[in-house]
């Protein structure tokens, strides 16, 4: 709870400050890249591509999830021990996205995308 309101007042202060970029609030790899369009549309993405979130809370496997995509097509999920409190801040109306820090072309999965996750400032 401390947190979400010490990376609420943050947000705040840099959007004072003429901020842009908004607060990253997490680095993650990418969950489920191999079960989503990842792997078709891997050789179109490039580092700093934005991705946008979406909370799923009807998720049949996980309440907290929150689905990753890149130009509408999905690209998997934030790894569920990552989720918590981001899927509280986004369910309290934050505004957040995505934005891709590292591609790997690797035969594991969970290395192939790593993003982080950007707190946004709502604009005017």
């Amino acid at each position: 709870m401390r947190r979400v309101a010490w990376l609420l007042c943050c947000l705040a202060t840099c959007a004072q400050a003429g901020v842009e970029s908004g607060i990253i609030v997490q680095t993650s790899p990418l969950a489920g890249f191999q079960y989503h369009a990842g792997r078709a549309v891997f050789p179109l993405l490039a580092v700093g591509d934005r991705l946008s979130l979406h909370r799923e809370p009807d998720n049949p496997y996980d309440p907290r999830a929150i689905r990753v995509e890149w130009r509408g097509a999905m690209l998997g999920y934030a790894p569920r021990v990552d989720n918590v409190d981001l899927a509280r801040m986004m369910d309290r109306g934050a505004l957040v996205e995505g934005r891709i820090v590292r591609l790997d072309r690797v035969r594991d999965p969970w290395k192939r995308i790593l993003f982080e996750v950007l707190l946004v400032e709502s604009g005017p």
